[in-house]
């Protein structure tokens, strides 16, 4: 997307709502901090960021995925978890969570995929992972509603 196209731009609405910047930051250290996986947490905000059609935040946290060395594969398969046969139980229960919490209205969060959930996560994990959802939900609004511009993309496994 062009910058003839942006509602508003990142860099301006970080500086516009410094609080509400700051917030968000603030969640995302308190995730990055709970111990949570950072692989599994960009797995999540990539494929929950997919769904929402955000591009901004698709290509942001790829270029995080690659920096920490999330598998090239994995994120070429993310889209198709259900049928890649690459993903583990864990990232299958998180990635499921995930996509239940993203479409809301379509299904809901059912027992099933909770149950699921907890076979492979500790109660304090599925907070974590659930605020997680929540906060790239969040930032994929602004970022579509706002048409925030992709950020580069990093090719190199290194930002």
């Amino acid at each position: 997307m062009s910058m003839e196209h942006s509602r508003i731009e990142y860099s301006v609405f970080t500086k516009m709502v410094p609080s509400v910047y700051a917030g968000l930051l603030a969640i995302g250290s308190a995730v990055k901090d709970s111990g949570l996986e950072q692989k599994l947490a960009e797995l999540i905000k990539v494929r929950v960021s997919q769904i929402n059609g955000c591009a901004f935040c698709i290509q942001y946290h790829l270029n995080i995925a690659r920096q920490i060395g999330v598998e090239a594969v994995k994120l070429d398969l993310l889209a198709g978890w259900k049928d890649a046969g690459i993903f583990s139980a864990r990232e299958q229960a998180a990635l499921a969570w995930a996509e239940c919490l993203t479409a809301l209205t379509a299904q809901g969060a059912p027992d099933s995929v909770y149950e699921a959930l907890q076979a492979q996560f500790t109660e304090k994990e599925v907070a974590y992972l659930t605020v997680a959802i929540g906060a790239i939900n969040y930032w994929n609004r602004l970022g579509v509603g706002l048409r925030f511009s992709p950020p580069p993309a990093i090719t190199g496994g290194h930002i």
